[in-house]
């Protein structure tokens, strides 16, 4: 298993939408390793194709709630969605460092092929629900900031600028560093 590279905002395969898978073969189950395994080293509770430069209909999940396991989706589609909304703060692996309050469906009905290319239905509420549609919204290219006021968008943006700012003068610091210095 490899952990992968997490294409991060103004990355363009984030904003495409993924092509649905047509065959489930080992090549797209050793890749579904290699999602769970970039997402746990990541510390995420879910991950997109899209996210790691794959523009294929495939999501990897675990919300590390009791009673629920880790599962793969490939095409998944939301079939059901309840009018009743949920606001609740949400991350992504792919705009690191910052958060904002997203309202989502409280309940959803996913349809979509296991790894194993068998048909599966899922219903789902409170975290795995919202963890759901915002991979779902991966693979259609929508990012959990398009879901938030122009406001609210902005001061995130700016947050994550000022973050990679941050990271980068730290490490221009660290390259300009004396060799004996360096970890």
């Amino acid at each position: 298993m490899s952990v992968l590279k997490i294409e991060l905002l103004g990355s363009e395969v984030l904003r495409r939408r993924a092509e649905e898978i047509v065959e489930v073969d080992d090549d797209l189950r050793r890749l579904i390793r290699d999602m769970f395994e970039t997402m746990y080293h990541a510390e995420g509770v879910g991950l997109a194709g899209p996210q790691i430069g794959i523009e294929r209909r495939v999501i990897v999940v675990d919300v590390r709630e009791e009673g629920s396991n880790p599962f793969a989706l490939i095409n998944p589609r939301i079939v059901e969605s309840t009018r009743e909304m949920d606001k609740a703060e949400e991350g992504c692996l792919s705009i690191p460092g910052v958060a904002g309050v997203v309202e989502r469906s409280a309940r959803v009905v996913v349809e979509a092929l296991s790894e194993m290319g068998e048909p599966v239905r899922i219903e789902a509420e409170g975290m795995l629900s919202r963890c759901l549609q915002h991979e779902v919204d991966h693979l259609d290219g929508v990012l959990f900031i398009d879901k938030l006021s122009p406001l609210k968008r902005n001061m995130v943006l700016k947050r994550y600028r000022t973050l990679l700012a941050e990271e980068e003068k730290g490490s221009d610091r660290r390259s300009s560093a004396p060799a004996r210095t360096r970890g």
